[in-house]
């Protein structure tokens, strides 16, 4: 707790708090409810983490549209950006895991290392309140970042892509929903279905981009 405690720097009132955020369902499964997963933390933290970034990104990029705005957020704030983090902080280490989940790779696993991050930033929150959850995201996510309107988009259709093949029972399919204006000034709308049920929609001034909207929203959609 001491050498985790540094690396993020914070020293927690109530450990327990920074234990559960380490606690993977796992095992907490294999214990019968001795202990919590973190999985009420993460819930938790995702918000925290959405609205800091919201709020950062209003306050330091004043010329930047809410449309951009919304696709920076979701950048900073995907699994991918996350995953930098917990490997910068060696949240493997410190993770508590079940055997099965042990022994499938879990302690590498990006998607858990990235939860636990919003779990760690809603631990501090309750520990302590928004500042020091507002600090730690500042420091480890927002500060270096590249936050500017030439920001590339993420690629939000391979990181569904990647998310929804975790099961082989799953399939997603785009279709164009719509399309608007002269023919110089097109707005395409698209939706995205996993299974036949819409999950997301979007639009944009070109189809592919009109697509990677729909796939962002069905992320969102997704993490909820």
């Amino acid at each position: 707790m001491d050498e985790l405690e540094a690396k993020i720097g914070y020293g927690f009132k109530d450990r327990e708090l920074l234990r559960t955020a380490l606690t993977h369902s796992s095992y907490a499964n294999e214990r019968h409810g001795d202990c919590r997963s973190y999985e009420r933390l993460e819930f938790l933290g995702d918000s925290i983490l959405g609205l800091i970034t919201a709020e950062y990104l209003y306050a330091h990029e004043p010329k930047l549209p809410e449309g951009r705005m919304t696709r920076l957020r979701a950048e900073l704030v995907c699994e991918s950006s996350l995953h930098q983090v917990a490997l910068k902080l060696e949240l493997g280490k410190y993770m508590r895991l079940g055997r099965g989940e042990e022994h499938t790779g879990g302690r590498q696993r990006p998607s858990i290392l990235a939860d636990m991050v919003e779990a760690v930033i809603a631990a501090m929150y309750l520990d302590s309140g928004m500042e020091q959850s507002r600090r730690f995201v500042i420091d480890m996510i927002l500060k270096d970042a590249r936050i500017d309107d030439s920001h590339p988009t993420a690629d939000y259709k391979t990181q569904l892509q990647e998310l929804v093949q975790r099961r082989s029972d799953q399939h997603i399919s785009y279709a164009m929903t719509g399309e608007s204006g002269p023919d110089h000034n097109k707005t395409f709308s698209f939706s995205v279905s996993i299974n036949g049920v819409i999950t997301g929609e979007g639009s944009g001034r070109t189809k592919k981009e009109a697509e990677q909207m729909a796939a962002m929203k069905a992320l969102e959609a997704l993490k909820k």
